[in-house]
């Protein structure tokens, strides 16, 4: 309800302190933002990792630190709710003239939601739908550069001039190997892409002021426009082996800036005053993809939690189909289900694992922490964790209720919590993640297809990039430092782009934190004999020998994976890496292939190991 007036001065002084704790937190975030640039120009990549790692736990430290003062200060759960309405209509008059104001709600949404001890989505005093534009927000100094830059090179003969000057304006204080060669590439690589034969009156290029830092990458992302054709561009800059820049390829087209933007990739490091000019920019490039992910890829994973909530209400609002038990092999520490019509799954843990599974809830919820790892290269599925839940049980089947009371009963409650006559299932918590064709089901399709019609080539194709991809994935998976720990299909999906890419958390491992061994002989005949391990086994053992048995019983996938994948069978390539790990090494892994690459056409290469990492 709307509060009759606006007179309560603790209520002015709340608000405040919550603005306060805001501008505080987004401060403190863009600066560790901006200083990406530094550690990308000195080859810093331990400290950027170290950096993004970090900066993932701002916002709860900030949002930790505002609680705090208001509670010692103004004890703000004791307060009635007719202060709490005010304080809400004053933060929002705060936020008129705010550069960050969607950001700024769910701020205070986060803090709210601390002090009275209720679930966001529920509340009547938070912020359940914006209050405050986002549209044409300028930038707090008139004087300083705008969100993107604009050229407008007068001739086809000025293209390649105007890229040079593009690039040379974000400022880097590393020089190139030799800029206008890389430009050359860019500018022929570029040409077939569009009508250039005749250039319109609105014959530009528009680039996003800040660079997108990430690994060992830095990313000028903008478009190149020419009457009614828009081509997105992104141009990916290195260093080579002599610590000099390369541009290393033109990314080009919605599909990959997708793949760039992949939520299974690790956060941007980007220097923005208005975040909401950047996503509105991306999405006019990638329109596919949802307001929820770009805040996600810019490292504002609160403000993809909201956006993704806010869609996800309005999807049920317009949706009639039921919530189901997931499809594929039931795992045995998570209980999966989804909405056919909603492109996500939701995964509770269970109450109870069998012997075989020794673990604790508490230990698959660190688990699950590494997922937000500093580069998931592409290979880690994204996870958004939500608590206290509450969908409409009129939308869950029977079958799925029984499920969720035999596997989870401390997880679930099903009541009518509101008092508005509506029974709801309210879970404790949950992990959402982007639906994927679990790999050993897409395997299964195709065995099915070659089995009526062997001589099909395109499916022998595809299941040949299939098992590929999946021994790519643990390849990157190692790279980044981790071991995936259950290596079985089921535990790894197919994107639509082809990708195969990690999602099962519950046994993940820093790669540094294991052992890896090779098999002992048998000691002797009944050694050799037993169908028991005769040798001790630690609890971070790993025996590579032994996946194949697990793996590779198809005689298509072994052929395939031995061809392209054998040496995963080695301790000896796993130790390697780990040994490179801990003497400090990061490994490049970019989202492009080899062959997009123009370091074929360089005479310096970049690094050999960067060479066989991308």
């Amino acid at each position: 309800m709307l509060p009759q007036r606006l007179d309560s001065s603790l209520a002015y002084d709340i608000a405040k302190a919550m603005i306060d704790g805001f501008n505080r937190h987004y401060r403190l975030f863009r600066a560790e933002s901006a200083r990406a640039k530094h550690r990308f120009e000195t080859a810093d990549w331990v400290g950027q990792q170290r950096a993004q790692r970090e900066r993932i736990e701002f916002y709860d430290m900030r949002v930790k630190e505002c609680v705090t003062r208001l509670e010692r200060e103004f004890r703000a759960s004791q307060q009635p709710m007719e202060v709490w309405q005010q304080v809400k209509l004053l933060y929002i008059g705060m936020l008129v003239d705010h550069r960050q104001p969607e950001l700024a709600e769910t701020f205070f949404n986060s803090v709210t939601t601390k002090i009275l001890h209720r679930s966001y989505f529920q509340n009547d005093f938070i912020f359940v739908r914006p209050a405050i534009s986002t549209e044409y927000i300028e930038l707090e100094d008139p004087h300083s550069h705008t969100t993107y830059r604009c050229y407008y090179p007068q001739r086809l003969d000025d293209l390649q001039p105007t890229l040079q000057r593009m690039v040379e304006d974000f400022g880097l204080r590393v020089p190139f190997e030799d800029l206008a060669r890389d430009i050359g590439y860019v500018h022929d690589a570029m040409l077939p892409l569009f009508d250039h034969r005749r250039l319109r009156a609105n014959f530009q290029i528009q680039v996003l002021d800040s660079l997108f830092y990430r690994n060992k990458g830095a990313y000028a992302v903008g478009k190149l426009i020419n009457g009614f054709q828009e081509l997105p561009f992104a141009l990916p800059i290195l260093h080579n082996e002599r610590g000099q820049l390369v541009i290393d390829a033109l990314l080009h087209g919605e599909d990959d800036l997708l793949m760039v933007f992949s939520f299974a990739r690790a956060y941007f490091m980007v220097d923005m005053e208005v975040p909401s000019a950047y996503v509105q920019f991306l999405r006019s490039m990638m329109p596919r993809k949802p307001r929820a992910e770009f805040y996600n890829a810019l490292g504002l994973a609160k403000q993809g939690k909201t956006l993704f909530y806010r869609d996800f209400l309005y999807h049920l609002r317009h949706s009639t189909d039921q919530f189901r038990i997931a499809p594929g092999i039931k795992g045995m520490v998570m209980l999966v289900f989804d909405l056919p019509s909603f492109p996500f799954v939701f995964k509770v843990i269970k109450d109870y694992f069998p012997p075989q599974k020794d673990t604790t809830r508490e230990q698959i919820r660190a688990k699950y922490q590494l997922d937000k790892h500093p580069d998931r290269v592409g290979r880690m599925a994204d996870t958004l964790e939500f608590s206290n839940v509450g969908f409409p049980r009129a939308r869950f089947s029977d079958e799925l209720i029984e499920e969720l009371l035999r596997h989870a009963p401390s997880q679930v409650e099903i009541g009518d919590r509101d008092g508005d006559g509506t029974t709801e299932v309210i879970l404790k918590h949950v992990y959402i993640e982007r639906r994927m064709i679990p790999l050993n089901i897409y395997l299964q399709e195709c065995f099915d297809t070659l089995q009526k019609d062997p001589g099909n080539t395109a499916v022998r194709q595809q299941l040949e990039h299939a098992v590929i991809e999946y021994g790519n994935a643990i390849k990157d998976l190692i790279a980044a430092n981790i071991f995936p720990g259950d290596m079985l299909w089921k535990n790894f999906g197919i994107t639509r782009h082809g990708k195969v890419v990690f999602y099962d958390y519950d046994e993940i491992e820093y790669l540094t934190d294991c052992n890896f061994r090779r098999v002992p002989l048998p000691r002797d005949e009944d050694d050799e004999m037993s169908g028991e391990v005769w040798y001790s086994v630690g609890p971070r053992d790993v025996f590579p020998e032994t996946f194949g048995p697990f793996l590779l019983g198809n005689p298509m996938v072994r052929e395939i994976f031995m061809r392209h994948h054998a040496d995963l069978l080695d301790p000896a390539y796993w130790q390697a890496h780990k040994e490179r790990i801990l003497a400090g090494h990061v490994h490049d892994v970019f989202p492009y292939e080899r062959e997009r690459r123009f370091s074929a056409q360089r005479r310096v290469p970049l690094s050999p190991t960067a060479e066989a990492a991308a």
